[in-house]
């Protein structure tokens, strides 16, 4: 017992600490009626098969300018099971614990993951995360044996639990078939039941980084609240030391564990990735529109009139537009225009040979995705009348 807790402390002190190098501000505005909050929901600690404890999470999230994280363990794997005592609730205490006062919301989830269908989901908002049935495992300390004849009622134990305790269910980087490469059915009946059963309400379209047109599609097609995580077991400044991590941008109502929830059941959420967003319509629209103001200047070059629009991006997101005019678009050959971030680009209208009242440039963003094959299709109405 000594053994065991000297070196459980020595695991604690060695991978408790985080490094800051990272340590950036992620500016993403908030959205009309609603905060926007960045969020994690899918990661691990040494609770399951992560290789780090569940503070180094929590420092890791406020260096990366996170509001909202989730340690989702799997409830049928120890990583550590002659050091660390099985308690899926733990790693949610501690964090919640070292999280105090920083203004991070901590979400209790845990990660329900056979390898046959319906595969990985995440479920999130628990209140006890012990009573939820393993019964297809064999073997889940520091190995993952499933039994040899697993039933129906046994994979579905999990999912019944999570639903008594109204849970936000999520499907987890579907078509990553190293569990199974004989079963190539993603959405399989398994996953229809869970749906009419009002068990699942959202699917992983981004994973570490990692954009899933088939996960996408999925969520379009059967209403799901689509989520982006790192689903990280190590340190991930490695992985994201020259971008910013990927999140979930949830639109809530307020900054509170309970506003996020809404949030998510009521498909309130954006995806950030690299210099890619994945939204639907109202969420993408708001959100750039949010990002970039707008303003016209009235400009004469010799006796020749034009109109000189400046898209001002207070954002963290480079937006690749394309963009069309009532009037000659100068300098932006097909109007492909980056609107950079944290920065003024400004669009010249020529061939203005009557300043009108107001006129209208239709913008596609190319790289905020509405469908998987879609961007973002919006317009700004351009005030012409002269600056007094």
């Amino acid at each position: 017992m000594q053994l065991k807790l000297r070196f459980s402390l020595l695991m604690v002190v060695a991978i408790s600490g985080v490094s800051f190098a990272q340590n950036s501000k992620v500016t993403v505005p908030d959205i009309p009626g609603f905060y926007t909050l960045k969020a994690d929901f899918h990661m691990h600690t040494v609770f399951s098969d992560g290789h780090v404890w569940p503070t180094f999470r929590v420092n890791e999230a406020i260096r990366d300018d996170l509001d909202v994280i989730s340690l989702t363990e799997h409830i049928d794997y120890e990583g550590f099971p002659d050091i660390i005592d099985q308690d899926y609730n733990k790693s949610y205490e501690i964090a919640t614990k070292a999280a105090e006062n920083k203004e991070l919301i901590i979400i209790k989830g845990v990660e329900i993951s056979p390898r046959v269908a319906p595969y990985h989901h995440n479920a999130l908002f628990l209140e006890d995360a012990n009573i939820l049935p393993t019964e297809y495992m064999k073997s889940g300390k520091a190995e993952f044996v499933m039994k040899d004849s697993v039933t129906h009622d046994q994979l579905m134990g999990p999912f019944l639990a999570v639903k008594k305790q109204n849970a936000f269910v999520s499907y987890n980087h579907p078509s990553w078939g190293w569990w199974d490469t004989k079963d190539t059915v993603l959405f399989t009946s398994f996953h229809q039941e869970l749906l009419d059963a009002d068990i699942l309400k959202g699917v992983e379209v981004v994973n570490s980084g990692n954009y899933n047109v088939i996960a996408h599609r999925m969520a379009l097609e059967y209403d799901l609240t689509m989520l982006c995580n790192t689903d990280e077991h190590y340190d991930n400044h490695p992985r994201y030391k020259d971008t910013h991590r990927p999140m979930t941008l949830v639109f809530a109502k307020e900054k509170t564990a309970e506003g996020v929830e809404e949030a998510l059941f009521a498909k309130r959420t954006a995806l950030y990735f690299g210099d890619y967003v994945v939204a639907r319509q109202p969420e993408a629209e708001a959100l750039f529109k949010a990002s970039v103001d707008v303003f016209t200047e009235r400009k004469m070059r010799k006796s020749e009139p034009l109109l000189v629009v400046n898209f001002i991006n207070n954002s963290d997101i480079p937006f690749e537009a394309k963009m069309k005019a009532e009037y000659d678009i100068e300098g932006f050959p097909l109007g492909q225009v980056r609107i950079a971030a944290h920065d003024t680009t400004q669009v010249i209208l020529k061939a203005v040979w009557e300043y009108p009242e107001e006129t209208k440039i239709i913008v596609s963003v190319e790289n905020i995705l509405v469908t998987p094959e879609a961007g973002l299709q919006t317009e700004f109405v351009i005030s012409a009348k002269e600056n007094k």
